[in-house]
């Protein structure tokens, strides 16, 4: 077998052959991007999760539970407080519109209460001060704090605003003047 190696031809890619790879590289783009994208929301009438695959291939029951993204416990805040959290293994949504006879199981809104602490299980969160709610299913918020030293507490409520044992939060901050 005999290979001529001194001679590699140069090719002069067209307009179409530029246009095609531009397109393949956008293609691998938006793979890449839906491979690593957050998972998508769940529907609405769907279970939260409850289990999680630990090393070995076994599965432990994992609980439901609430985390500050921002600000963290502890933390020396400046007013407006940028206020961020999340739920694990439990579904959040926006209340549905009209009157909620019963609330959809496994499924609830965040309230977020200045200078407060968690309400019992099953407790009504009031509609007022200390308490905002977050009917939309929003997981963020800025709030005027006075200068000092706060307790916020993340607290979820079912459709009709009582509130779900275990998933409550609390952390406190000192805003600097």
């Amino acid at each position: 077998m005999n290979v001529n190696m001194g001679f590699i031809p140069t090719i002069e890619l067209g307009p179409l052959v530029r246009r095609m790879t531009t397109v393949a590289a956008a293609v691998v783009a938006v793979v890449a991007l839906a491979c690593s994208a957050p998972e998508a929301p769940r529907e609405e009438n769907a279970e939260p999760q409850s289990m999680e695959t630990v090393e070995g291939g076994g599965a432990v029951d994992k609980a439901p539970a609430l985390s500050w993204l921002s600000p963290q416990d502890g933390a020396t805040v400046t007013s407006p407080v940028h206020v961020m959290f999340h739920a694990t293994n439990f579904q959040i949504a926006a209340v549905p519109e009209g009157a909620v006879e019963t609330p959809r199981p496994g499924t609830g809104h965040y309230h977020v209460g200045v200078d407060t602490e968690c309400l019992p299980g099953g407790a009504e969160i009031p509609q007022a001060d200390p308490w905002v709610h977050f009917g939309d299913g929003g997981s963020m918020m800025n709030i005027q704090l006075a200068p000092g030293e706060h307790t916020l507490t993340l607290q979820v409520g079912d459709d009709v605003h009582r509130t779900i044992d275990g998933l409550c939060s609390t952390i406190t901050v000192t805003v600097d003047e």
